[in-house]
């Protein structure tokens, strides 16, 4: 007999898909998209399509393993507890609760998953993560600017005139907002993208421009230059702005030419995008991530920002300037926080070096909740040497990833089609419950189960009681019940944030200090001579791809990892031959693939690869921040290709 039983996806993805799963004798059989969201619209992207053959793999995960002489074997429950409660206590008292690491990272979207920030507020508080490796240096670039982080209603783009995808590649990272500017492109917008990479979001577009990486800062200034010489900026800018005059001496600081030969574009664009958001406005940018991931990444986000506002596109249907929805503004968080706060942090981008660098004490401990830092950080070796260094390593995971590999102790948990939560989407303003299509099989448990059993060992008694149903009340309720909107009401049908604006800044008010926007007064410092540039050449970016959800993959991968160039920058290597990538700090064995609609200084390669079968591209990559928001600057790293005759009788890159 079948049954449909419906919940929502909770991996790291913008669009929180909700699921109609196809349940026959207790197996799930089919997944498709909810025709009923008013964003799923009934199809799923190709990932989650897929995810059957991750829920059923004979590698899933079933019973704790604990590491006893040298290996990772398989013990109860009981046992792997005790030994957990045994191993933090101790460590607690001899060397302090700042010797032990929470790292809580983004594989689960959850809102329930913050039950182990919960528990690590109470056992210490102890070391947590700042930063933020995908998104740190536009957060607090929109938060600078705007004093918030959020974004107009998804269905807004529909009242723009023009939308710029800046950065912005829709089909792999965000594909169910294709239905809304396809309607958008219908109901007569332009479109236009802006990206150093060639990729299928082209075809949407009238217009294609192709700066330098990193050259956004600079294109953003022509543009800007543009609209204050042609007197196309708001009139009401000097009343929401602050720094206005600060920030056309800026623009003006070169002119037109210089600034586009900087962005390596031509002067034609800068004049066709500042007409877009001039006269012919109501235009929406929807800024894209991988500009935040390089060192002026902050920079780059307030340009946009201040274009936006000085053209007079904040606060109108159909403008905006869209990084992030602000997907936990509907959930009360505060029973996951502590009354202290954590004695210290670890930069999330510097991972590696910063955990073998600390002392006094030194982490002894690390537990990995909804995170494999191994492949999706840089310097992966560094982050693996950190974790192989410690005294006691926990991961929590449905499956043995890099990360894993190095515990003392995995503890078996829920994947999405087993998770009980609620959550918010940072690409639209929905709300979603998870709920379990089917039971997840013996031996394994959620966050809040393990946290839950584990409390009482520690001596933290009921702190964490509760059902997950209570749990799931307490986070909803407070803020949504004076909307009438209760647990039953999101379990029942989809609902928007009632606390998100369907255009945001309608009032011209700001959570800013002074109540106006905070406009960019500096350029980032000059990219100064790159001594690499002339021995490595290309600009390595690891980018999403619609196979992988970070280091979860649709399919097995099997071969060397495939790298994209343009001919011309091959170094004689043919399309589909076999080579070595380098970089300053490691060497990988990769397949070449040309495409001559990429530019000729990058080379770009799958994220999220994995480390132990040669195929993490941040292995490649060094641990650097961005300007603001500790970020992860992942876009900088410099690589050559060599052939492997060659490589093979040369040393790697020094």
């Amino acid at each position: 007999m079948q049954q449909l039983r419906k919940t929502t996806c909770n991996r790291d993805c913008p669009d929180a898909c909700s699921i109609v799963a196809t349940v026959e004798d207790g197996r799930v059989v089919r997944l498709a998209g909810d025709p009923s969201h008013p964003v799923t619209r009934g199809f799923l992207c190709y990932r989650t399509s897929r995810f059957l053959d991750t829920q059923y793999s004979p590698a899933r995960l079933t019973t704790p393993l604990l590491r006893k002489g040298g290996a990772l074997t398989p013990v109860s429950w009981d046992e792997a507890l005790d030994t957990a409660a045994e191993r933090l206590l101790r460590i607690r008292a001899e060397s302090g609760p700042a010797a032990i690491f929470h790292y809580r990272s983004g594989g689960s979207l959850g809102i329930l998953t913050g039950i182990t920030d919960a528990f690590f507020a109470r056992f210490g508080p102890v070391t947590v993560k700042r930063g933020d490796i995908c998104s740190g240096a536009g957060d607090a670039a929109q938060l600078t600017d705007f004093g918030e982080e959020d974004s107009h209603d998804l269905a807004d783009l529909k009242n723009a005139r023009h939308i710029l995808l800046w950065g912005k590649n829709v089909f792999t990272s965000s594909p169910h907002t294709l239905p809304v500017l396809r309607e958008a492109r219908a109901r007569g917008a332009e479109l236009v993208l802006i990206d150093p990479v060639h990729h299928k979001t082209a075809s949407l577009c009238g217009a294609y421009y192709q700066p330098r990486p990193g050259g956004d800062f600079a294109l953003a200034m022509a543009v800007a230059r543009v609209l204050f010489d042609e007197g196309w900026t708001d009139p009401r800018a000097e009343e929401t702005c602050d720094h206005l005059d600060a920030f056309r001496a800026l623009a003006r600081s070169r002119s037109v030419a210089a600034w586009c030969a900087d962005a390596d574009v031509p002067e034609g664009a800068a004049l066709d995008l500042a007409r877009r958001l001039g006269p012919e406005r109501p235009t929406a940018i929807l800024v894209g991530w991988g500009m935040g991931r390089r060192t002026s990444g902050g920079a780059i986000v307030r340009a946009l920002d201040a274009l936006s506002a000085v053209s007079g596109n904040l606060g109108v249907p159909g403008g905006g300037v869209s990084f992030y929805f602000k997907r936990r503004g509907a959930f009360d968080l505060s029973p996951f926080q502590g009354q202290r706060p954590p004695p210290r942090t670890v930069c999330e981008p510097l991972f590696g070096p910063e955990v073998l660098r600390m002392s006094d004490p030194p982490i002894r401990a690390v537990w990995v909740t909804a995170g494999n830092p191994v492949a999706m950080l840089p310097e992966s070796g560094t982050v693996a040497e950190a974790l192989r260094t410690r005294d006691f390593v926990v991961v929590v995971d449905s499956f043995l990833t890099d990360t894993a590999r190095l515990a003392h102790l995995v503890l078996p948990t829920r994947t999405l089609l087993e998770a009980d939560d609620v959550l918010g989407a940072y690409g639209h303003h929905y709300l979603g419950v998870s709920t379990p299509v089917v039971p997840p099989p013996d031996g394994v448990k959620s966050d809040l189960e393990i946290m839950q059993a584990l409390a009482p060992r520690v001596g933290l008694g009921d702190a964490l009681d509760g059902s997950v149903r209570e749990w799931k009340r307490r986070v909803t309720e407070p803020r949504l019940a004076p909307f009438g909107i209760t647990l039953e009401t999101l379990e029942r049908e989809p609902v928007r944030n009632p606390l998100a604006p369907e255009v945001l800044f309608a009032d011209r008010k700001f959570p800013t200090p002074t109540g106006r926007v905070n406009l960019i007064t500096e350029a980032p410092p000059e990219e100064r001579a790159d001594p690499d540039a002339g021995e490595l050449p290309l600009r390595l970016m690891a980018l999403s791809t619609e196979r992988s959800q970070c280091s979860q993959w649709a399919r097995p991968q099997e071969g060397p990892a495939v790298v994209t160039v343009h001919p011309d920058a091959a170094g004689g290597v043919p399309d589909g031959g076999v080579c070595r990538l380098e970089s300053r700090i490691g060497a990988l064995v990769v397949r070449l693939r040309h495409d001559p609609a990429q530019r000729r200084d990058v080379a770009l390669m799958p994220k999220g690869g994995h480390l132990h079968d040669g195929r993490c591209a941040n292995a490649l990559i060094r641990a650097r921040t961005t300007d603001i928001g500790e970020g992860g600057a992942l876009y900088e790293e410099r690589v050559r290709l060599v052939p492997l005759a060659e490589a093979e009788a040369a040393p790697p890159a020094p």
